[in-house]
């Protein structure tokens, strides 16, 4: 399925080459970056149907979710693989690849690393650059200069299972993970010229300098009706294993901008699914922690969102979100007029979409992927649920009540 560089431009139409979203922390599919403002992902039927029928009252704890477009791999004549998106309204102009792009930039380099096949590698054989860069270019585009600098203005620490510090990386490399392991598998099951289609949903953390993501994933089940029985015992054994079955809720990844080193501390999946209770709670707390001090001011912002989401879910009846994650998103750019210590800013930031009401510090909460959500009144549904999702409730009360103990001090 690769359209192959070639001299007849007529062969490449106007599209937008996707980038890999290097923010995301979780999760298996790729998430591609197609502007500043939007991402997408490969479509799953089900997940289209959710946003497309999504209950009003759910809209504002769910990315905007912006149409569907059509996605082709393309080899430039140096057997790089890009992924590029072509628009409804395709213009007959040739594709240009842009050298702005700078998280291509990065899979190039992977490539460059691992080989163009696209195999595995380890975390420990990530690329790794250490770039200056002007404080308005943002850490991707830095790594465009390929000569490396001794002093790194914004980098990550990745965290092995045991905590242990791996490697210091100007990104988070899970997301590259992700966009290889997808790459792979268009390469090898599909035809040359196969067009597919991705959702295009909104860019939740766009509006933010140093995001800082958690990814939860929500439940005390996370396989699907259609599951077959060897990934239903798959899936139940990881939720007997972790905190899923004892709190309705495990990390699946995150990363938190640690403003003394100047770098996003980033831990992955594996980590989440060995956390026991108190581990759980105590990674919350590092979520809210910046190297300096606990940021105290985000705990009501985030409790009142997810208390006023705990609501609407108890009032959907049918809904099961099976596998689907919940982000909790802030900046880790703090305000400037706060200092730590200091009390709440006068001012807060102007209210955006699903932002934080009565002058609180701005986060955002999230549901994401829907590919398993099932629902009364889904097209070719045989299986319904009557009430609300007592699992996703569970894993939701818990979360409030422990975010609550560490507001409290306990």
């Amino acid at each position: 399925m690769v359209v192959q560089n070639s001299a007849d431009a007529g062969d490449m139409r106007a599209g937008v080459q996707l980038e890999p979203f290097l923010h995301q922390v979780g999760g298996h599919m790729s998430v591609m970056k197609y502007d500043e403002h939007t991402v997408c992902k490969p479509l799953v039927s089900r997940e289209q149907r959710f946003y497309e029928s999504l209950p009003l009252a759910m809209k504002r704890f769910t990315p905007q979710y912006k149409g569907t477009v059509t996605v082709h791999l393309w080899k430039d004549s140096t057997g790089h693989l890009s992924l590029v998106a072509n628009p409804v309204k395709e213009s007959q102009e040739p594709f240009k690849v842009s050298t702005e792009s700078a998280a291509v930039a990065i899979w190039q380099t992977l490539q460059q690393t691992t080989g163009s096949n696209g195999s595995d590698c380890t975390l420990a054989q990530w690329p790794h650059a250490q770039l200056a860069r002007s404080p308005k270019e943002s850490p991707a585009k830095a790594l465009l200069r390929s000569e490396p600098h001794l002093n790194t203005p914004a980098f990550s620490l990745v965290e092995d299972t045991s905590g242990n510090q791996v490697e210091r990386k100007s990104f988070n490399p899970w997301g590259l993970q992700c966009h290889q392991a997808h790459l792979t598998r268009l390469c090898s099951e599909y035809p040359e010229n196969k067009r597919h289609r991705f959702l295009l949903l909104e860019n939740v953390v766009s509006q933010y300098t140093h995001p800082c993501v958690l990814d939860l994933k929500m439940g005390t089940r996370q396989h699907g009706d259609d599951a077959s029985e060897e990934k239903k015992a798959r899936h139940m054994r990881k939720c007997a294993q972790s905190t899923s079955a004892c709190l309705g809720v495990r990390i699946c990844g995150m990363q938190v901008y640690q403003t003394d080193k100047k770098y996003f501390l980033c831990k992955d999946k594996y980590y989440g699914r060995k956390l026991s209770v108190e581990g759980f709670r105590q990674a919350l707390y590092q979520f809210l922690h910046n190297g300096s001090h606990l940021r105290r001011e985000l705990l009501e912002p985030i409790l009142h969102q997810l208390r006023a989401l705990l609501s609407i879910i108890r009032s959907q009846s049918s809904y099961r979100f099976y596998s689907s994650s919940l982000l909790v998103i802030y900046d880790g750019q703090e305000p400037p007029e706060r200092a730590p210590g200091s009390p709440h800013p006068h001012e807060a930031p102007q209210a955006a979409h699903g932002s934080s009401p009565g002058g609180l510090t701005k986060v955002d909460i999230r549901m994401i992927d829907f590919a398993h959500t099932t629902y009364k009144g889904y097209w070719n549904e045989h299986t319904t649920y009557d009430g609300p999702d007592p699992g996703y409730i569970f894993g939701l009360e818990n979360l409030i009540r422990i975010l609550q103990d560490i507001q409290e001090g306990e």
